[in-house]
């Protein structure tokens, strides 16, 4: 996306999926109050992983621009210095948590526009096993993939396909022209053929070096990186993630390789077991990341610490 000069889509800090669950902390959202929760975002920003080349969010033009006090209005704002900084038309956030939000983001931002790309849960949940962010456990991630697909979903069927593109990975990877040209005709852009060399990109390179898990940024398309799932995860993982995903699986014409013959993966007990095994798994994880993986992310989490300890008592 970012390849286009039309549209300004930078690496995403996360900035709803965070900040929502801490914006009691913000309670009255007074002038004083927004002008914090302005400065503490950017400084997220600022902090994020991958660099936004360039790009320094301004904390008075955000204040003195909005239309009210609201998470949503700095989101809004923040991606639209993006996009004045690029001069393009549009800005892009790539926030796959942005979609549990779609509500409050129709309220701050009219006539936006989705475009939903997704892909096999059981390769997804491969590789955020591997991955230093995100669920670990096998259940934990189908649960997470489960509730993610099934919320754009639901957005999809109330909405027009005038504003909201589906965008299956597996088709992407095999026909990435056609496909990109056709999402280039719903966002009314132009098709460019650096679109394909990506990888290429300041924006790919600067991913690819800010964490492991986003090294293939830095290759061309791997039109076969599908199905992977079958010889790394075992039987009994797959059967736990079709148990749990097998409706969202099926509506996204995704088929089923086991018997769902043994519910007992999916009882009470195993939940509670599973729960505590991811928390391990995540930690093991952890531990055994690369060291510069964990300092690019260490400014970030040492704010949100910073805001934990100086909020003022509710």
């Amino acid at each position: 996306m970012d390849q286009s000069a039309e549209i300004a889509s930078p690496h995403p800090p996360h900035i709803l999926v965070t900040f929502v669950p801490l914006l009691q902390l913000y309670e009255p959202l007074d002038t004083d109050a927004y002008k914090a929760l302005i400065n503490d975002v950017v400084s997220y920003v600022e902090a994020n992983p991958v660099p936004w080349d360039g790009i320094k969010p301004d904390r008075d033009w955000i204040f003195d621009n909005s239309k009210s006090y609201s998470l949503f209005e700095i989101n809004r704002l923040v991606y639209e210095q993006a996009a004045i900084h690029k001069n393009a038309k549009y800005w892009c956030c790539k926030s796959m948590a942005n979609v549990h939000y779609a509500n409050d983001l129709e309220k701050y931002n009219p006539d936006l526009k989705y475009i939903y790309l997704y892909r096999d849960g059981r390769d997804v949940a491969l590789s955020f096993k591997k991955a230093i962010v995100g669920e670990k456990h096998i259940y934990n991630l189908a649960s997470q993939w489960t509730k993610d697909q099934a919320a754009c979903i639901k957005l999809a069927e109330s909405m027009g396909e005038d504003r909201f593109f589906s965008l299956n990975y597996e088709t992407l990877i095999q026909q990435p022209e056609a496909v990109i040209r056709k999402l280039c005709r719903f966002l009314d852009i132009s098709y460019a053929e650096n679109m394909l060399d990506f990888y290429h990109s300041n924006e790919s390179k600067a991913t690819a070096a800010a964490g492991e898990m986003w090294q293939n940024l830095e290759k061309p398309i791997i039109s076969n990186n599908t199905g992977k799932f079958h010889k790394e995860l075992t039987k009994q993982e797959i059967e736990i993630f079709e148990l749990v995903s097998q409706d969202v699986l099926r509506k996204l014409n995704y088929p089923l390789v086991t018997s769902l013959a043994n519910l007992n993966l999916v009882s009470g007990a195993a939940i509670e077991k599973y729960g505590i095994e991811n928390e391990l798994l995540k930690k093991g994880i952890l531990k055994n990341a690369r060291q510069s993986d964990l300092d690019k992310r260490a400014l970030q989490l040492q704010i949100l610490k910073d805001i934990r300890e100086n909020a003022l008592p509710i």
